[in-house]
């Protein structure tokens, strides 16, 4: 038997505007091009693929299913900016095909830099999930798929998931394969699914490159490769960015088609067949324990965090947004907390990266800035706003005592 799992991950940051030191509005943010990048998007990807996605699920009567985590802070753009989205994947959920993973609500490095806020944004996507689509989500994901045995057994400790996904890096598996279920080091219940990057970096990076010695892939050459895990292997994860449908491979590269034909070809083999990541976990059991004690994440070729920690531009920046916590929560005041929790998304510090990406530039689409440095200095500027912001509701609250 080999069961596919796809999982798709959908985020968009809400990017900053062009903040100098000489600007004391407190609109960080840039509606308009945030609008406009979630409606692009939104046109290009989520819409024609949800779509699709929904018809092939009644087309084959529940066999097709598939998984997602969406960020808190796409789902608040697509309230705001795109509410037929929303709708479209109300639809899906309503299938019972679907399944909504858990994360951080602002797709941010808080377990790098404090577990308190990390808990507080599992929490706050958890009751996200089942307030707008009834489903209380049982398997977590890390942003970017940032992973170590650290991390895994403070995700059993809460006793909120059943089981944890991260990047199937060779130097974690050694001689062994992505396609089984395993168990984090030093954990006892939570289970680990792990994504064979090679057959899903086939769709999301190599697709339209017509250098490539596989191209063009059809659906029917991509299922004769994903056949040879039987009698090898429990499940072929493939975790990609949804982007990848329409945005990261345009609909004249056939993507769609590709997409529209897979769960044909897929189910013609007998023992094929497709599941969720929590009916993966239920089905198999694990064949063994993965020990991951440094940190990976699913970016560039390294498989590492130097994409958002890699610099001393980024590390001054991550160290003074959580240096913040404690004054900005004690304020209790709800926009000053919004805000600090908005500066948190991994994709302003991934602005700042300065080191070349060999497996190509699908973070830079939807980069707003020039270079890693005018980021730097345009985030500060904003931090340096929030701060004088918390200084003078202190002071006010202090005079009103």
């Amino acid at each position: 038997m080999a069961s596919v799992c796809f999982y798709f991950q959908v985020h968009q940051p809400t990017r900053l505007r062009h903040y100098t030191v000489f600007d004391s509005q407190h609109d960080y943010f840039d509606d308009h091009k945030n609008a406009a990048i979630c409606k692009k998007v939104a046109n290009k990807c989520y819409l024609p693929a949800n779509r699709l996605l929904l018809k092939l699920i009644k087309k084959y009567k529940g066999k097709f299913k598939i998984s997602y985590s969406i960020t808190g802070t796409l789902l608040e753009q697509f309230e705001q900016f795109a509410p037929e989205v929303l709708s479209t994947f109300h639809a899906l959920a309503q299938t019972g095909c679907v399944e909504f993973l858990g994360e951080t609500y602002y797709h941010s490095l808080s377990f790098l830099y404090s577990r308190e806020e990390f808990l507080e944004q599992v929490k706050m996507h958890s009751d996200m999930m089942n307030s707008l689509f009834g489903l209380k989500p049982r398997v977590f994901r890390n942003t970017e798929l940032i992973y170590n045995n650290d991390l895994a057994a403070f995700i059993e400790s809460t006793d909120q998931f059943d089981a944890i996904i991260s990047e199937g890096a060779d130097r974690i598996l050694g001689y062994r394969s992505p396609n089984f279920v395993y168990t984090p080091q030093g954990c006892n219940r939570l289970k680990l699914l792990l994504k064979n990057y090679s057959l899903s970096d086939d769709i999301a990076f190599r697709f339209s490159n017509q250098q490539w010695e596989q191209w063009p892939l059809t659906a029917d050459k991509f299922v004769r490769w994903l056949n040879r895990v039987n009698g090898n292997g429990y499940v072929v994860n493939l975790f990609m960015d949804y982007e990848t449908f329409g945005e990261h491979q345009w609909e004249n590269t056939g993507i769609f088609d590709f997409l529209n034909h897979l769960p044909e070809y897929t189910l013609q083999h007998p023992d094929n067949d497709f599941k969720t990541p929590s009916e993966v976990i239920d089905a198999y059991d694990s064949v063994g324990t993965i020990d991951v004690p440094h940190l990976i994440s699913w970016a560039d070729t390294e498989r590492d965090l130097t994409a958002w920690i890699g610099n001393p531009m980024q590390s001054s920046a991550l160290h003074e947004i959580y240096r913040l916590e404690k004054k900005i929560k004690s304020s209790k005041d709800k926009k000053l907390i919004s805000d600090w929790r908005k500066l948190q998304t991994s994709d302003h510090f991934y602005y700042m990266c300065t080191k070349y990406f060999d497996d190509g530039d699908v973070h830079k689409y939807f980069n707003p800035y020039d270079s890693p440095y005018d980021s730097y200095i345009n985030y500060m500027n904003v931090l340096d706003n929030l701060k004088k912001r918390h200084k003078k509701l202190h002071e006010n609250t202090a005079c009103l005592a």
